[in-house]
């Protein structure tokens, strides 16, 4: 059996974790962090690589836009996939998500069978 595929969810909200982690850990890995700079500082100080980083744009103390810089600024996680998860619906803040890099938008809420299957595609897509 191959280990199973490890998701950093990065949200500010403690309802979307433990929705996020029910609707994943029986096919992935589940790693949360309540904040832009608790996300941060785990990818810094624990040498972790994750698969996929699942990243919220609007919480309070650095938001997903400045995270995202900050996270492709590291060298090691330049080429890991970004998915923006968010409850912004404007098409601009799709279009600055795909424009700056982002791998995909998904908007919030959303379904488990769609997020599965997104998932898939973008790790699909990464391991090309």
């Amino acid at each position: 059996m191959s280990e199973k595929k490890k998701i950093l969810f990065v949200d500010d909200d403690a309802i979307q974790h433990a929705i996020a982690e029910n609707m994943l850990k029986d096919d992935y890995e589940v790693f949360k962090a309540k904040s832009g700079s608790e996300a941060l500082q785990y990818l810094y100080s624990n040498e972790f690589i994750p698969n996929l980083i699942l990243l919220d744009i609007m919480m309070p103390d650095m938001d997903g836009w400045e995270v995202f810089n900050r996270i492709r600024g590291i060298s090691l996680l330049k080429k890991v996939p970004i998915a923006f998860i968010t409850a912004l619906t404007e098409s601009s803040d799709e279009k600055r998500a795909f424009e700056i890099g982002a791998d995909d938008y998904i908007r919030k809420p959303y379904e488990k069978e769609d997020l599965l299957n997104r998932i898939k595609i973008v790790l699909d897509k990464a391991s090309e």
